[in-house]
């Protein structure tokens, strides 16, 4: 079977696409089998016989791995594409007896050909079969995998927010979760705060959390402080962390995450629910004083309590804080990745009744009391008290 393909939109040039058992038989003859693919894909089985040197690699050096440019070599590919790049590549740098492989691994899977599994730590196993689906996104790929391993998130709260968002950034392998929360499972959580089961009542939420997530994932860190977030000891716990994430539920703690986030230069990513509503925002002052808001420049002073009961005291449709905390769990990895468009500087309220989503855009309060460029952090203050709360 022959093909070929444009080039440089002038010139046809052909390269032999041969099939899987063509390919098989010349390699019994001494021709070289190149798998193209990167580590992580090839790790799900390659054609046996074949060398793994990926399509970047094989380009940027072929020397090193096919020194003789009149050596018959053939690539393969996942669908035949790659293969075919690379051909044309090797071609134009002088390598004259190249073919590629049509339909690549996936027909010579489907003609029943032998695959090989190629040898692997147990680590590089897990990363390559656990995160594959991410490794073929050209947005995370293998570095941005390995940067998500490294990251530290601190989440406050293992409650509503803090479930769905620690069970996806668990999933998505961040390295290292710490997990704050003072509390222990109560029955009436469960509706809502998925990372806990019946049989989880009565245990702190953070032994209960870390029990489940490392049920999920067990190859990643994480720290289970049952501990109430104070002015005492929130400098200790953002210590090392890239995000914070939200997930209490009452202002005094939302008000001293604000500012400690904006004196450790750490983004905070925002999430709150009630009844059937929900937002969430990312405040980054820390890191663009004068240019991104804070939690403060949206509330620059809290409301009176009696108009904003917490969920034990107004409700919640129990669905409600998994999709606000799905949502902060996806500004998280685009933060730790530093891919997209995070909602800084844009608040993000969801209407489940409705189900609409509606965008208000925030502003920097040139007023603010934290965030103004060159303002000294004035220290922590009596939360509180400061929130009618005391």
């Amino acid at each position: 079977m022959g093909g070929c393909r444009l080039r440089d939109n002038a010139v046809m040039t052909a390269i032999p696409e041969i099939t899987p058992e063509q390919a098989r038989q010349r390699l019994t003859h001494g021709a070289l089998l190149i798998d193209v693919r990167e580590a992580h894909e090839r790790a799900a089985g390659m054609a046996e016989g074949a060398l793994g040197i990926a399509k970047g690699d094989l380009q940027a050096n072929p020397a090193a791995h096919v020194p003789t440019p009149d050596r018959e070599l053939i690539l393969i590919c996942q669908s035949g594409m790659r293969s075919m790049q690379a051909a044309l590549a090797l071609l134009d740098l002088g390598y004259t007896n190249v073919a590629s492989v049509h339909g690549g691994t996936t027909a010579w899977r489907s003609a029943g050909l032998p695959l090989v599994q190629p040898i692997q730590s147990d680590d590089e196993r897990d990363f390559n079969e656990r995160y594959s689906r991410h490794l073929l996104l050209p947005q995370v790929g293998v570095a941005g995998q390995q940067s998500l391993l490294q990251s530290r998130v601190l989440l406050i709260g293992a409650g509503g927010l803090g479930s769905p968002a620690a069970f996806y950034l668990a999933a998505a392998g961040v390295g290292h979760l710490r997990i704050v929360d003072d509390d222990v499972v109560d029955r009436s959580n469960l509706h809502r705060q998925i990372l806990h089961s019946d049989a989880s009542v009565g245990m702190p939420k953070v032994h209960s959390a870390r029990e489940r997530l490392l049920a999920l994932n067990p190859r990643l860190d994480v720290e289970a402080v049952q501990e109430r977030v104070s002015s005492s000891n929130i400098d200790a716990l953002l210590d090392g962390v890239d995000v914070v994430l939200d997930g209490s539920d009452n202002f005094p703690l939302r008000y001293l995450l604000n500012d400690a986030c904006i004196q450790h230069g750490i983004p905070l990513v925002y999430g709150a629910v009630e009844r059937f509503t929900g937002q969430v925002s990312v405040f980054d002052a820390g890191r663009q004083r004068g240019q991104a808001p804070c939690y403060r420049c949206l509330f620059p002073e809290p409301p009176p309590p009696e108009f904003a009961p917490n969920c034990a005291e107004a409700g919640v449709l129990g669905v409600l804080p998994g999709m606000v905390g799905l949502l902060q769990a996806t500004e998280a990895l685009k933060l730790l990745l530093g891919i997209g468009e995070p909602l800084v500087g844009r608040l993000l309220t969801f209407d489940a009744l409705g189900m609409r989503f509606r965008e208000v855009r925030l502003r920097p309060d040139p007023a603010c009391p934290l965030c103004v460029p060159d303002r000294a952090f004035p220290g922590y203050i009596d939360y509180a008290a400061f929130c009618n709360q005391g």
